[in-house]
Parts: C-alpha cells; sequence; structure tokens
C-alpha cells in the first residue's frame, strides 16, 4: 500500500497576489491555475522545484470564518516545513527577495533551520536536514 498527502490548502487573500509571493519570492512553480465557473474560484496549485507529491492549493478565504484563518492557520506555531538540499542558497535568495525571517539561522541535531513567514505570516521552516553519520 502507499499513499501520498496530495494537497495542503493555505488559505489566502487573494490568488494573485500569493501566487506571485510564492512563485517570484520563493521560487515555487505554479503547476495549475483553473477557473470554477460553478463556485466562482479558482483551483490554485503550486509547488516547490523539485517536488513530486506534495502541492499547496491556494484556496481563496470565503466568508469572515476563513478569513479569521488568513496568515494563522495553527494558532502561531509553525505550519509548513520546506526542505532544501542547500540551506545557505535559499536563506540568501530568500533573504535578497524580502522574505522577512523571524527566527534567524541555527544549527540542531537535525540539520541547519531558520523560519519565515509567507506573505500572510504563517510561520514555515526553511530546513537543510542532515542525516547522522554511520560509525
Amino acid at each position: 500500500m502507499k499513499q501520498t498527502i496530495g494537497y495542503i490548502a493555505v488559505v489566502v487573500e487573494d490568488y494573485d497576489e500569493a501566487i506571485t509571493f510564492y512563485v517570484e519570492r520563493l521560487g515555487f512553480h505554479l503547476v495549475e491555475d483553473t477557473f470554477i465557473e460553478a463556485q466562482n474560484k479558482r483551483w490554485v496549485l503550486v509547488a516547490p522545484p523539485g517536488s513530486t507529491e506534495t502541492k499547496l492549493l491556494l484556496a481563496r478565504a470565503v466568508g469572515p470564518e476563513q478569513s479569521s484563518r488568513i496568515g494563522n492557520q495553527t494558532g502561531g506555531r509553525v505550519f509548513l516545513f520546506l526542505h532544501t538540499d542547500d540551506f545557505w542558497r535559499d536563506f540568501k535568495t530568500y533573504t535578497d527577495k524580502g522574505v522577512t525571517f523571524v527566527r534567524p539561522p541555527v544549527k540542531e541535531s537535525y540539520g541547519t533551520v531558520a523560519v519565515f513567514q509567507d506573505l500572510y505570516g504563517n510561520l514555515w521552516d526553511l530546513v537543510q536536514l542532515e542525516l547522522p553519520t554511520q560509525e
């Protein structure tokens, strides 16, 4: 048996500004942007470069309850974890593109990590994992 997580919904205020942030600042790929006329919404998927499974569904908030979750989908804790093969490359690129890091890079037992926020304030870990050495 094989299962994967296909999509994770991120509640956004505006499709286009969210696409701009994820594509232009984080370097994600726009996988799909399809208008669903019957529901007056768009199906917008983005994914980081090299990602083959999980994608983000940028879901425009509808109504006050969903709008209240924009930028704080997890009550203030880190929401998503972006794994990279080169922490310092991505940290510099994101910093140069104006991504806000709210916790500086630190070396942990599992790798190098820093916390940044997306355009609405959701917290992300940028992580380069280190494999344990075999002795």
